[in-house]
Protein backbone atom coordinates (compact mmCIF):
# COMPACT_ATOMS: atom_id res chain seq x y z
CA UNK A 1 0.00 0.00 0.00
CA UNK A 2 1.48 3.43 -0.41
CA UNK A 3 0.00 6.81 0.76
CA UNK A 4 -1.40 9.62 -1.53
CA UNK A 5 -1.01 13.09 -0.68
CA UNK A 6 -3.99 13.61 1.08
CA UNK A 7 -3.54 11.27 3.75
CA UNK A 8 -5.29 8.09 2.22
CA UNK A 9 -3.97 4.64 1.19
CA UNK A 10 -3.87 3.57 -2.17
CA UNK A 11 -3.07 0.32 -3.36
CA UNK A 12 0.51 -0.78 -4.50
CA UNK A 13 1.17 -0.73 -8.47
CA UNK A 14 1.52 -4.12 -9.96
CA UNK A 15 4.73 -4.54 -11.14
CA UNK A 16 4.65 -4.39 -15.20
CA UNK A 17 5.25 -8.07 -16.51
CA UNK A 18 5.84 -8.10 -20.03
CA UNK A 19 3.78 -11.19 -21.88
CA UNK A 20 7.04 -12.85 -23.66
CA UNK A 21 9.77 -11.63 -21.52
CA UNK A 22 13.38 -11.95 -22.03
CA UNK A 23 13.60 -15.68 -20.46
CA UNK A 24 10.04 -16.11 -22.63
CA UNK A 25 11.31 -15.14 -26.38
CA UNK A 26 14.07 -17.57 -27.02
CA UNK A 27 11.77 -20.59 -26.36
CA UNK A 28 9.21 -18.63 -28.68
CA UNK A 29 11.53 -18.76 -31.40
CA UNK A 30 12.25 -22.79 -30.43
CA UNK A 31 8.54 -23.40 -30.95
CA UNK A 32 8.44 -21.30 -34.22
CA UNK A 33 11.18 -23.38 -35.67
CA UNK A 34 9.84 -26.38 -34.36
CA UNK A 35 6.57 -25.72 -36.04
CA UNK A 36 7.76 -24.36 -39.42
CA UNK A 37 10.47 -27.73 -39.82
CA UNK A 38 6.86 -30.07 -38.53
CA UNK A 39 4.98 -27.85 -41.30
CA UNK A 40 7.15 -28.50 -44.42
CA UNK A 41 7.79 -32.24 -43.55
CA UNK A 42 4.00 -32.41 -43.02
CA UNK A 43 3.20 -30.54 -46.91
CA UNK A 44 5.62 -33.44 -48.00
CA UNK A 45 4.58 -36.22 -45.90
CA UNK A 46 0.26 -35.12 -46.92
CA UNK A 47 1.34 -34.64 -50.54
CA UNK A 48 2.78 -38.32 -50.81
CA UNK A 49 -0.25 -40.15 -49.25
CA UNK A 50 -2.56 -37.93 -51.67
CA UNK A 51 -1.03 -38.47 -54.92
CA UNK A 52 -1.05 -42.31 -53.57
CA UNK A 53 -4.81 -41.68 -52.73
CA UNK A 54 -5.40 -40.22 -56.42
CA UNK A 55 -3.00 -43.05 -58.29
CA UNK A 56 -3.71 -46.27 -56.33
CA UNK A 57 0.28 -46.48 -56.93
CA UNK A 58 2.52 -46.60 -53.52
CA UNK A 59 5.22 -43.98 -53.44
CA UNK A 60 7.08 -44.40 -50.04
CA UNK A 61 10.55 -44.83 -49.96
CA UNK A 62 13.67 -44.89 -48.23
CA UNK A 63 13.53 -41.36 -48.14
CA UNK A 64 10.00 -41.15 -46.93
CA UNK A 65 10.41 -43.54 -43.86
CA UNK A 66 13.40 -41.12 -43.27
CA UNK A 67 10.96 -38.25 -43.65
CA UNK A 68 8.20 -39.58 -41.11
CA UNK A 69 10.96 -40.53 -38.63
CA UNK A 70 11.93 -37.17 -38.46
CA UNK A 71 8.42 -36.19 -37.78
CA UNK A 72 8.07 -38.15 -34.97
CA UNK A 73 11.29 -37.16 -33.58
CA UNK A 74 10.69 -33.68 -34.03
CA UNK A 75 6.80 -33.94 -32.71
CA UNK A 76 8.41 -35.28 -29.35
CA UNK A 77 10.86 -32.32 -29.17
CA UNK A 78 7.95 -29.81 -29.86
CA UNK A 79 5.31 -30.92 -27.02
CA UNK A 80 7.17 -29.90 -23.90
CA UNK A 81 8.34 -26.43 -25.50
CA UNK A 82 4.79 -25.52 -26.90
CA UNK A 83 3.26 -26.79 -23.09
CA UNK A 84 5.90 -24.58 -21.44
CA UNK A 85 5.83 -21.50 -23.09
CA UNK A 86 1.79 -21.86 -23.61
CA UNK A 87 0.99 -22.15 -19.74
CA UNK A 88 4.20 -19.20 -19.05
CA UNK A 89 2.49 -16.54 -21.57
CA UNK A 90 -1.20 -17.00 -20.52
CA UNK A 91 0.46 -16.70 -16.68
CA UNK A 92 1.91 -13.68 -17.98
CA UNK A 93 -1.22 -11.87 -19.81
CA UNK A 94 -4.08 -13.63 -18.36
CA UNK A 95 -5.22 -10.20 -16.89
CA UNK A 96 -4.49 -7.83 -20.19
CA UNK A 97 -7.11 -5.46 -20.78
CA UNK A 98 -6.97 -6.75 -24.45
CA UNK A 99 -9.72 -9.76 -23.66
CA UNK A 100 -9.98 -10.37 -27.47
CA UNK A 101 -6.34 -11.24 -27.80
CA UNK A 102 -6.48 -13.65 -24.59
CA UNK A 103 -9.65 -15.75 -25.45
CA UNK A 104 -7.83 -16.02 -28.63
CA UNK A 105 -4.69 -17.00 -27.03
CA UNK A 106 -6.74 -19.33 -25.05
CA UNK A 107 -8.16 -20.77 -28.00
CA UNK A 108 -4.67 -21.31 -29.75
CA UNK A 109 -3.03 -23.22 -26.41
CA UNK A 110 -6.24 -25.27 -26.84
CA UNK A 111 -6.02 -26.23 -30.24
CA UNK A 112 -2.05 -26.53 -30.08
CA UNK A 113 -2.88 -29.22 -27.31
CA UNK A 114 -5.66 -31.21 -29.70
CA UNK A 115 -2.86 -31.17 -32.33
CA UNK A 116 0.06 -32.85 -29.49
CA UNK A 117 -2.95 -35.31 -27.72
CA UNK A 118 -3.85 -36.29 -31.86
CA UNK A 119 -0.26 -36.90 -32.67
CA UNK A 120 0.19 -38.86 -29.67
CA UNK A 121 -2.77 -41.05 -30.35
CA UNK A 122 -1.45 -41.69 -33.71
CA UNK A 123 1.87 -42.59 -32.66
CA UNK A 124 2.53 -46.47 -32.49
CA UNK A 125 4.63 -47.95 -29.62
CA UNK A 126 4.50 -50.99 -28.99
CA UNK A 127 3.95 -52.01 -24.78
CA UNK A 128 3.78 -47.95 -24.78
CA UNK A 129 1.35 -46.20 -27.04
CA UNK A 130 -0.76 -48.34 -29.36
CA UNK A 131 -4.45 -47.51 -30.44
CA UNK A 132 -5.51 -49.53 -33.26
CA UNK A 133 -9.26 -48.68 -33.40
CA UNK A 134 -9.58 -47.51 -36.56
CA UNK A 135 -12.69 -44.73 -35.73
CA UNK A 136 -10.30 -43.32 -32.88
CA UNK A 137 -7.64 -43.64 -34.93
CA UNK A 138 -9.94 -41.84 -37.98
CA UNK A 139 -10.92 -38.85 -35.50
CA UNK A 140 -7.45 -38.38 -34.56
CA UNK A 141 -6.12 -38.19 -37.81
CA UNK A 142 -7.96 -35.40 -39.26
CA UNK A 143 -7.80 -33.70 -35.94
CA UNK A 144 -4.18 -34.04 -36.87
CA UNK A 145 -4.33 -32.32 -40.20
CA UNK A 146 -6.75 -29.74 -39.54
CA UNK A 147 -5.34 -28.67 -35.87
CA UNK A 148 -2.27 -26.71 -37.37
CA UNK A 149 -4.12 -24.86 -39.99
CA UNK A 150 -6.52 -24.11 -37.37
CA UNK A 151 -3.61 -22.64 -35.19
CA UNK A 152 -2.48 -20.73 -37.77
CA UNK A 153 -5.30 -18.69 -38.41
CA UNK A 154 -5.67 -18.09 -34.91
CA UNK A 155 -2.21 -17.26 -34.38
CA UNK A 156 -3.14 -14.54 -37.16
CA UNK A 157 -5.83 -13.46 -35.11
CA UNK A 158 -4.05 -13.34 -31.90
CA UNK A 159 -1.37 -11.22 -33.10
CA UNK A 160 -3.69 -9.01 -35.03
CA UNK A 161 -5.27 -7.99 -31.88
CA UNK A 162 -1.92 -6.83 -30.41
CA UNK A 163 1.36 -5.69 -32.48
CA UNK A 164 1.12 -5.65 -36.04
CA UNK A 165 2.44 -8.20 -38.06
CA UNK A 166 5.96 -8.21 -39.82
CA UNK A 167 4.42 -9.90 -42.82
CA UNK A 168 7.72 -9.54 -44.97
CA UNK A 169 9.41 -12.00 -42.57
CA UNK A 170 6.30 -14.32 -42.84
CA UNK A 171 6.51 -13.99 -46.68
CA UNK A 172 10.31 -14.78 -46.46
CA UNK A 173 9.41 -18.07 -44.32
CA UNK A 174 6.46 -19.30 -46.75
CA UNK A 175 9.01 -18.91 -49.65
CA UNK A 176 11.66 -20.48 -47.95
CA UNK A 177 9.04 -23.39 -47.03
CA UNK A 178 7.52 -23.88 -50.02
CA UNK A 179 11.28 -24.56 -51.64
CA UNK A 180 12.43 -26.67 -49.18
CA UNK A 181 8.92 -28.88 -50.07
CA UNK A 182 9.85 -28.80 -53.55
CA UNK A 183 13.35 -29.94 -52.51
CA UNK A 184 11.83 -33.13 -50.98
CA UNK A 185 9.19 -33.93 -53.56
CA UNK A 186 12.35 -33.91 -55.97
CA UNK A 187 14.36 -36.19 -53.57
CA UNK A 188 10.81 -38.47 -52.98
CA UNK A 189 11.47 -39.10 -57.33
CA UNK A 190 14.97 -40.12 -56.98
CA UNK A 191 14.53 -43.86 -56.18
CA UNK A 192 17.70 -45.63 -58.01
CA UNK A 193 15.47 -48.75 -58.21
CA UNK A 194 14.26 -50.07 -61.49
CA UNK A 195 11.22 -52.69 -60.92
CA UNK A 196 10.62 -54.96 -64.17
CA UNK A 197 13.91 -53.94 -65.96
CA UNK A 198 16.55 -56.87 -66.84
CA UNK A 199 20.18 -56.24 -65.48
CA UNK A 200 22.89 -54.64 -66.85
CA UNK A 201 24.64 -57.79 -69.34
CA UNK A 202 28.00 -56.31 -67.70
CA UNK A 203 26.71 -58.57 -64.96
CA UNK A 204 27.47 -61.76 -67.02
CA UNK A 205 30.95 -61.51 -65.92
CA UNK A 206 30.10 -62.62 -62.49
CA UNK A 207 27.65 -64.49 -62.64
CA UNK A 208 27.70 -66.84 -66.14
CA UNK A 209 26.80 -69.69 -67.02
CA UNK A 210 24.11 -69.03 -64.44
CA UNK A 211 21.62 -66.40 -66.04
CA UNK A 212 21.10 -64.28 -63.03
CA UNK A 213 21.60 -60.44 -62.84
CA UNK A 214 21.93 -58.06 -60.37
CA UNK A 215 19.97 -54.39 -60.79
CA UNK A 216 23.04 -52.54 -60.85
CA UNK A 217 24.91 -55.20 -62.58
CA UNK A 218 27.55 -56.07 -59.45
CA UNK A 219 27.61 -57.95 -56.11
CA UNK A 220 24.93 -57.72 -53.45
CA UNK A 221 26.56 -58.23 -50.00
CA UNK A 222 26.32 -61.41 -47.70
CA UNK A 223 24.01 -59.89 -45.00
CA UNK A 224 22.02 -58.17 -47.04
CA UNK A 225 20.26 -61.66 -48.60
CA UNK A 226 21.32 -63.49 -45.31
CA UNK A 227 18.85 -61.74 -42.43
CA UNK A 228 16.19 -64.43 -42.04
CA UNK A 229 16.61 -63.46 -38.50
CA UNK A 230 15.01 -60.25 -38.53
CA UNK A 231 12.16 -61.44 -41.08
CA UNK A 232 11.26 -64.61 -38.16
CA UNK A 233 9.96 -61.38 -35.75
CA UNK A 234 7.25 -60.69 -37.58
CA UNK A 235 6.23 -64.11 -39.60
CA UNK A 236 6.94 -66.65 -37.50
CA UNK A 237 4.88 -68.79 -39.05
CA UNK A 238 6.10 -68.51 -42.63
CA UNK A 239 9.71 -68.88 -40.83
CA UNK A 240 8.69 -71.82 -39.10
CA UNK A 241 8.14 -74.11 -42.19
CA UNK A 242 10.63 -72.59 -44.51
CA UNK A 243 13.13 -73.93 -41.73
CA UNK A 244 12.32 -77.39 -42.65
CA UNK A 245 11.73 -76.95 -46.46
CA UNK A 246 13.57 -77.90 -49.38
CA UNK A 247 14.19 -74.49 -50.11
CA UNK A 248 15.81 -74.35 -46.32
CA UNK A 249 18.39 -76.89 -47.39
CA UNK A 250 19.16 -76.36 -50.81
CA UNK A 251 23.01 -75.38 -50.49
CA UNK A 252 26.17 -77.04 -48.81
CA UNK A 253 23.99 -77.88 -46.13
CA UNK A 254 22.36 -80.54 -48.34
CA UNK A 255 24.91 -83.70 -48.58
CA UNK A 256 23.58 -84.45 -52.18
CA UNK A 257 23.98 -81.18 -53.54
CA UNK A 258 27.15 -80.64 -51.60
CA UNK A 259 29.21 -83.60 -53.30
CA UNK A 260 27.79 -82.88 -56.62
CA UNK A 261 28.66 -79.48 -56.93
CA UNK A 262 32.36 -79.80 -55.29
CA UNK A 263 32.95 -82.38 -58.04
CA UNK A 264 31.76 -79.80 -60.69
CA UNK A 265 34.10 -77.42 -59.02
CA UNK A 266 36.92 -80.03 -58.61
CA UNK A 267 36.66 -80.58 -62.32
CA UNK A 268 35.73 -77.29 -63.60
CA UNK A 269 39.68 -76.13 -61.72
CA UNK A 270 40.85 -79.10 -63.48
CA UNK A 271 39.80 -78.50 -66.43
CA UNK A 272 40.33 -74.39 -67.17
CA UNK A 273 41.91 -73.22 -63.93
CA UNK A 274 38.68 -71.63 -62.50
CA UNK A 275 35.29 -73.05 -60.98
CA UNK A 276 33.39 -70.44 -62.79
CA UNK A 277 31.27 -73.46 -64.69
CA UNK A 278 30.01 -74.35 -60.94
CA UNK A 279 27.95 -71.08 -60.85
CA UNK A 280 25.51 -72.68 -63.06
CA UNK A 281 24.68 -74.50 -60.08
CA UNK A 282 24.79 -71.51 -57.35
CA UNK A 283 22.28 -69.18 -58.93
CA UNK A 284 19.40 -71.03 -57.52
CA UNK A 285 21.18 -73.14 -54.61
CA UNK A 286 23.64 -70.85 -53.33
CA UNK A 287 22.17 -67.15 -53.65
CA UNK A 288 24.00 -65.73 -50.47
CA UNK A 289 27.41 -66.36 -51.64
CA UNK A 290 26.75 -66.34 -55.18
CA UNK A 291 26.05 -62.79 -55.25
CA UNK A 292 28.38 -62.23 -52.99
CA UNK A 293 31.45 -63.33 -55.02
CA UNK A 294 32.38 -65.48 -52.89
CA UNK A 295 31.35 -68.50 -54.46
CA UNK A 296 34.02 -67.98 -56.77
CA UNK A 297 36.75 -68.44 -55.10
CA UNK A 298 38.32 -71.61 -55.52
CA UNK A 299 39.29 -71.95 -51.66
CA UNK A 300 35.58 -71.26 -50.90
CA UNK A 301 34.96 -72.77 -47.36
CA UNK A 302 31.96 -75.22 -47.94
CA UNK A 303 31.36 -75.30 -44.32
CA UNK A 304 31.18 -71.58 -43.27
CA UNK A 305 27.56 -70.13 -42.10
CA UNK A 306 26.71 -68.64 -45.58
CA UNK A 307 27.27 -71.54 -47.78
CA UNK A 308 24.22 -73.35 -45.49
CA UNK A 309 21.70 -70.41 -46.05
CA UNK A 310 19.92 -72.16 -48.36
CA UNK A 311 17.42 -69.89 -50.39
CA UNK A 312 16.74 -67.80 -48.07
CA UNK A 313 13.79 -65.46 -47.49
CA UNK A 314 15.36 -62.07 -49.17
CA UNK A 315 17.04 -64.28 -51.80
CA UNK A 316 13.67 -64.60 -53.33
CA UNK A 317 11.48 -61.58 -52.35
CA UNK A 318 14.49 -59.35 -53.63
CA UNK A 319 13.60 -60.75 -57.24
CA UNK A 320 12.53 -57.75 -59.48
CA UNK A 321 12.50 -58.71 -62.72
CA UNK A 322 12.03 -62.35 -64.69
CA UNK A 323 14.23 -62.21 -67.67
CA UNK A 324 12.53 -64.86 -69.53
CA UNK A 325 10.99 -68.18 -69.40
CA UNK A 326 14.50 -70.34 -69.81
CA UNK A 327 15.03 -71.18 -66.54
CA UNK A 328 19.00 -71.64 -65.03
CA UNK A 329 18.18 -68.42 -62.95
CA UNK A 330 17.15 -66.25 -65.46
CA UNK A 331 15.97 -63.62 -63.15
CA UNK A 332 17.24 -60.10 -61.95
CA UNK A 333 18.11 -59.58 -58.48
CA UNK A 334 18.38 -56.31 -56.45
CA UNK A 335 20.06 -55.50 -52.69
CA UNK A 336 16.51 -54.79 -51.34
CA UNK A 337 15.74 -51.10 -49.41
CA UNK A 338 15.30 -51.51 -45.35
CA UNK A 339 13.88 -48.94 -43.35
CA UNK A 340 16.33 -46.83 -40.74
CA UNK A 341 18.24 -48.85 -38.47
CA UNK A 342 17.60 -52.27 -40.12
CA UNK A 343 21.31 -53.79 -39.62
CA UNK A 344 22.66 -51.64 -36.66
CA UNK A 345 23.80 -53.22 -33.40
CA UNK A 346 21.62 -51.11 -31.06
CA UNK A 347 18.58 -53.06 -29.93
CA UNK A 348 16.97 -49.92 -29.53
CA UNK A 349 17.51 -48.48 -33.18
CA UNK A 350 16.40 -51.91 -34.00
CA UNK A 351 13.18 -51.15 -31.71
CA UNK A 352 12.49 -48.30 -33.98
CA UNK A 353 13.07 -49.70 -37.09
CA UNK A 354 10.45 -52.52 -36.54
CA UNK A 355 8.11 -49.60 -35.02
CA UNK A 356 8.46 -47.78 -38.41
CA UNK A 357 7.88 -50.88 -40.51
CA UNK A 358 4.60 -51.67 -38.62
CA UNK A 359 3.42 -47.96 -38.86
CA UNK A 360 4.53 -47.50 -42.61
CA UNK A 361 4.18 -51.35 -43.99
CA UNK A 362 3.39 -50.18 -47.20
CA UNK A 363 7.12 -49.51 -48.51
CA UNK A 364 7.93 -52.97 -47.10
CA UNK A 365 5.05 -54.93 -48.74
CA UNK A 366 6.27 -53.20 -52.07
CA UNK A 367 9.82 -54.24 -51.81
CA UNK A 368 8.98 -58.17 -51.06
CA UNK A 369 5.82 -58.77 -52.32
CA UNK A 370 5.62 -58.02 -55.65
CA UNK A 371 3.22 -59.04 -58.60
CA UNK A 372 5.59 -61.13 -60.02
CA UNK A 373 5.89 -63.43 -57.17
CA UNK A 374 2.51 -64.88 -57.56
CA UNK A 375 3.28 -65.91 -61.44
CA UNK A 376 4.15 -69.57 -62.60
CA UNK A 377 7.07 -67.53 -64.51
CA UNK A 378 8.70 -66.62 -61.52
CA UNK A 379 9.23 -70.66 -59.68
CA UNK A 380 10.31 -71.15 -63.62
CA UNK A 381 13.33 -69.24 -63.28
CA UNK A 382 15.10 -72.04 -61.32
CA UNK A 383 12.05 -74.88 -61.64
CA UNK A 384 13.54 -75.51 -65.80
CA UNK A 385 17.27 -76.15 -65.99
CA UNK A 386 19.00 -77.03 -68.97
CA UNK A 387 23.00 -77.91 -69.20
CA UNK A 388 24.59 -74.90 -71.30
CA UNK A 389 27.36 -75.94 -74.23
CA UNK A 390 29.75 -73.44 -71.49
CA UNK A 391 29.50 -76.36 -68.73
CA UNK A 392 29.58 -79.34 -70.32
CA UNK A 393 31.63 -78.51 -73.13
CA UNK A 394 29.50 -80.53 -75.52
CA UNK A 395 25.90 -79.58 -76.57
CA UNK A 396 22.63 -78.19 -74.91
CA UNK A 397 20.78 -81.04 -72.39
CA UNK A 398 17.53 -80.34 -71.32
CA UNK A 399 17.55 -81.31 -67.67
CA UNK A 400 14.32 -80.91 -65.34
CA UNK A 401 11.99 -79.25 -66.35
CA UNK A 402 8.90 -78.61 -63.76
CA UNK A 403 7.80 -75.51 -64.99
CA UNK A 404 6.93 -76.67 -69.01
CA UNK A 405 5.22 -79.57 -67.77
CA UNK A 406 3.20 -76.89 -65.71
CA UNK A 407 2.24 -74.75 -68.49
CA UNK A 408 1.26 -77.41 -70.25
CA UNK A 409 -1.36 -79.22 -67.64
CA UNK A 410 -4.42 -78.94 -66.85
CA UNK A 411 -3.95 -76.86 -64.06
CA UNK A 412 -2.14 -73.87 -65.57
CA UNK A 413 -4.99 -72.82 -67.34
CA UNK A 414 -3.51 -72.23 -70.87
CA UNK A 415 -3.28 -75.99 -72.05
CA UNK A 416 -5.75 -77.59 -74.18
CA UNK A 417 -6.43 -79.92 -71.01
CA UNK A 418 -7.35 -76.59 -68.93
CA UNK A 419 -10.74 -76.90 -70.32
CA UNK A 420 -13.41 -78.15 -68.86
CA UNK A 421 -16.97 -79.65 -69.57
CA UNK A 422 -19.87 -79.30 -67.97
CA UNK A 423 -22.20 -82.46 -68.48
CA UNK A 424 -24.99 -81.71 -71.04
CA UNK A 425 -28.58 -81.97 -68.80
CA UNK A 426 -32.21 -81.88 -69.44
CA UNK A 427 -34.19 -78.81 -67.85
CA UNK A 428 -37.18 -80.22 -65.93
CA UNK A 429 -40.04 -79.07 -64.08
CA UNK A 430 -41.72 -79.59 -61.03
CA UNK A 431 -45.80 -79.08 -61.24
CA UNK A 432 -47.36 -79.82 -58.11
CA UNK A 433 -45.90 -83.09 -55.80
CA UNK A 434 -45.35 -84.33 -59.18
CA UNK A 435 -42.11 -84.07 -61.06
CA UNK A 436 -41.95 -84.48 -65.12
CA UNK A 437 -39.31 -84.50 -67.48
CA UNK A 438 -39.72 -81.20 -69.55
CA UNK A 439 -39.72 -83.10 -72.88
CA UNK A 440 -42.87 -84.20 -71.99
CA UNK A 441 -44.78 -81.52 -70.57
CA UNK A 442 -43.81 -79.38 -73.50
CA UNK A 443 -43.39 -79.74 -77.14
CA UNK A 444 -39.92 -78.14 -77.13
CA UNK A 445 -37.42 -79.29 -75.13
CA UNK A 446 -33.87 -78.03 -74.56
CA UNK A 447 -30.52 -79.47 -73.86
CA UNK A 448 -27.55 -77.27 -73.20
CA UNK A 449 -24.23 -77.78 -73.41
CA UNK A 450 -20.94 -75.68 -72.28
CA UNK A 451 -17.90 -75.45 -72.21
CA UNK A 452 -15.56 -73.22 -70.14
CA UNK A 453 -11.84 -72.70 -70.60
CA UNK A 454 -9.58 -70.89 -68.19
CA UNK A 455 -8.54 -68.58 -67.19
CA UNK A 456 -9.70 -66.80 -70.80
CA UNK A 457 -13.35 -67.85 -69.10
CA UNK A 458 -14.72 -68.38 -72.59
CA UNK A 459 -17.81 -70.45 -72.79
CA UNK A 460 -19.15 -72.01 -75.57
CA UNK A 461 -22.67 -73.50 -76.03
CA UNK A 462 -24.75 -75.75 -78.30
CA UNK A 463 -28.48 -75.85 -78.11
CA UNK A 464 -30.69 -78.28 -79.89
CA UNK A 465 -34.43 -77.35 -80.50
CA UNK A 466 -37.24 -79.62 -81.11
Amino acid sequence: MTTDAGGGKRPARRRYRPAIGPRLKPLLWVVFGLFALLAVNSFYLSGVRVAEAATGETYQNWFYISMFLLHLAVGALFVLPVIWFGLAHMRNARNRPNRRAVKVGYALFGTALVLLFSGIVLTRIEGVITVNDPTVRGVAYWLHVLAPLVAAWLFVLHRLAGKRINWRIGGRVAAAAVVLVGVAFVLQFQDPRAWNVEGPASGEQYFFPSLARTARGGFIPEHALSNDAYCVECHADVHSRWAYSAHRFSSFNNPAYSFSVQQTRDKAYERSGDVQASRFCAGCHDPVVFFSGAFDDPEFDVDQPAAHAGITCTSCHAITHINSPRGNADYTIEEPQHYPFAFSDSGLLRFVNHQLVKAKPELHKRTFLKPLHETSEFCGTCHKVHLPEELNHYKFLRGQNHYDSHLLSGVSGHGVASATWSCCRRRTSVRGATRRASSRTSPRSTTTCSRRRTPASLTYSTSRTG
